[in-house]
């Protein structure tokens, strides 16, 4: 539950954030006309933060707001996520690269205990889990870099990654790789070697690339407006 009475500068974030992850987790789907009425008595606030929140996540490329017809969930597009994909495939690889030359001991530590954390969850299944702890380790990546504005990027273009992810719920056999691609990017960090980092966070990227898209296309939950130039058979 949201009070308005709360600092009316920081409520609209906070209802940002509670529109933002139902979003991500499917409450609210894509294409789903969000009535005013209907979210402002779900989340007991006022149209007014309300619409700065709508305002917000229309600029993360959540939702769409209608001229004189309110916002609707902003549809999946195979095309719209394989760009975006394609686009932080190259900031990550710069960033792997930068933070091997930029991170101290302790930061590699610090990101070394949460890739352990995030294999406990992947041992015990706990899906949920290992996808907020495997986001926090990829921006946190991108803070190793020293450079705001590539975190920054990363920051805006995830978002708009982050339901397609959570969506499509890849195969095991894509899980078990993917927990292999980061044992490899850990110690890639750790060995200071910045070349081979960026070209296996590169294909890491692109992998998830592949599988979510294949993920995507078979749940029918995306218009299939296009795919990705030269993309490689899926592996989900």
């Amino acid at each position: 539950m949201l009070d308005d009475d709360s600092d009316k500068i920081s409520l609209h974030l906070k209802v940002a954030d509670r529109l933002r992850d139902k979003i991500t987790y499917g409450e609210l789907a894509p294409g789903l006309r969000l009535t005013e009425r209907v979210l402002c008595e779900e989340l007991k606030v006022s149209r007014t933060p309300l619409r700065e929140a709508l305002k917000t996540l229309a600029s993360e490329g959540l939702v769409e707001l209608l001229p004189n017809r309110g916002a609707v969930v902003t549809p999946m597009t195979l095309a719209d996520t394989a760009h975006t994909f394609e686009v932080l495939r190259v900031l990550e690889g710069l960033a792997g690269e930068l933070a091997c030359e930029r991170a101290n001991a302790a930061d590699t530590a610090a990101l070394r205990e949460l890739h352990e954390r995030m294999r406990a969850c992947y041992h015990k299944g706990e899906r949920e889990s290992y996808f907020e702890l495997n986001q926090t380790i990829h921006a946190r990546l991108f803070l190793l870099s020293g450079n705001p504005v590539l975190s920054s990027t990363q920051s805006k273009l995830n978002l708009r990654l982050r339901r397609a992810r959570y969506f499509a719920n890849v195969s095991q056999d894509r899980w078990d790789h993917a927990m292999q691609e980061h044992d490899q990017i850990i110690a890639a960090l750790e060995a200071k070697n910045g070349k081979r980092l960026r070209t296996l966070l590169e294909e890491h990227i692109r992998n998830k690339c592949d599988a979510v898209l294949a993920a995507l296309l078979a749940k029918g939950a995306v218009s299939a407006l296009g795919t990705r130039s030269g993309s490689r058979p899926s592996n989900p």
